[in-house]
């Protein structure tokens, strides 16, 4: 009688244990929804709060300012009685280290994703990719410091015409940083690939050479693309390498042995200086900004369109 009682006591105990836990869970499923709004709508705000602050600063500059003066003149001397605020140098310097940079690691990071996705071994791949992504957490001051001691002084014997302060040297950096992120998102795009698809062509009589060429890089190349676009995205946006290893010149010029200067580093020295607040130079500040934001954007806005438009589904 007492062993029925006992066990009708625990019964009851675990069922009442288990009305608690189903209305804990209950209530945590009610407020986990709202807090992941609020999060996303924090972010959404932040945007908005950015854009906003860029927008009204930026109305302030093109009042002193026109247009056609800021956008198509090659001559930015932001100092002095006749100061001028073309932004074609900047967009120079821009371009131009993105380009080296581009060509830096699009193939370096293009052959590192062919490799460790249809050559490497488990265990390799387990290896190296982790080892490849140690590049992505090197602070980009270490970078920038790296190319102004060490690659500069190296492609000075090379080069004797190049300056101290070029854009060819941070440009080669970038690149070298931005390998990472292109292996990385390539090696996923064509991991992706059904191995199906490789067993077939290899089937069909194809090498593992044409069948990486042939088949899985066109089936992943939306990824392979976007990855591009993204990286393209990271090294103009990036700031410290080339602040370090530019220079300020502002020189309109093509020329990769002279001293450049990007819209980020333009950025850095302004905030930097003694800026007084409310001044053309101050506001100069804000369109600079909100024309690198435009670059950015349209940069992630190719990428989206491109893994959508040759995205493969399988």
């Amino acid at each position: 009688m007492d062993n029925e009682q006992n066990r009708d006591l625990k019964v009851r105990e675990m069922i009442q244990q288990n009305k608690q836990n189903v209305s804990l869970n209950s209530v945590t499923e009610k407020l986990m929804p709202r807090f992941l709004f609020v999060v996303a709508i924090i972010s959404i705000i932040t945007t908005i709060g950015i854009v906003i602050t860029l927008l009204t600063e930026t109305v302030h500059f093109f009042r002193d300012v026109s247009f056609a003066e800021f956008f198509t003149g090659t001559e930015l001397s932001p100092l002095g009685s006749d100061a001028e605020f073309g932004i074609l140098p900047l967009v120079t310097g821009t371009i131009i280290s993105s380009t080296i940079a581009m060509f830096v690691a699009i193939p370096i990071g293009l052959m590192s994703a062919i490799f460790l996705s249809e050559y490497a071994s488990e265990g390799v791949r387990r290896t190296l990719k982790p080892l490849l992504e140690v590049l992505a957490g090197i602070p980009t001051i270490v970078y920038g410091f790296f190319a102004f001691t060490f690659v500069t002084p190296l492609l000075r014997t090379i080069i004797p015409g190049l300056e101290p302060t070029n854009i060819l040297s941070p440009g080669l950096v970038m690149g070298v940083m931005i390998i990472p992120m292109i292996a990385s998102l390539s090696e996923d795009a064509m991991s992706s690939v059904p191995n199906a698809m490789r067993e077939g062509a290899l089937a069909l009589g194809a090498t593992k050479l044409e069948t990486t060429w042939r088949v899985v890089i066109p089936a992943a190349m939306s990824g392979i693309v976007a990855s591009f676009v993204l990286g393209i995205s990271r090294a103009i946006g990036e700031t410290m390498i080339v602040t370090i290893a530019s220079g300020s010149s502002k020189n309109f010029t093509f020329d990769v042995t002279q001293s450049m200067q990007t819209m980020t580093a333009y950025i850095v020295e302004v905030t930097g200086g003694e800026a007084p607040a409310g001044s053309t130079l101050y506001y100069s500040l804000y369109a600079v900004a909100m024309t690198l934001f435009v670059f950015t954007l349209i940069m992630n806005l190719i990428a989206q369109y491109i893994s959508k438009r040759f995205r493969e589904g399988y």
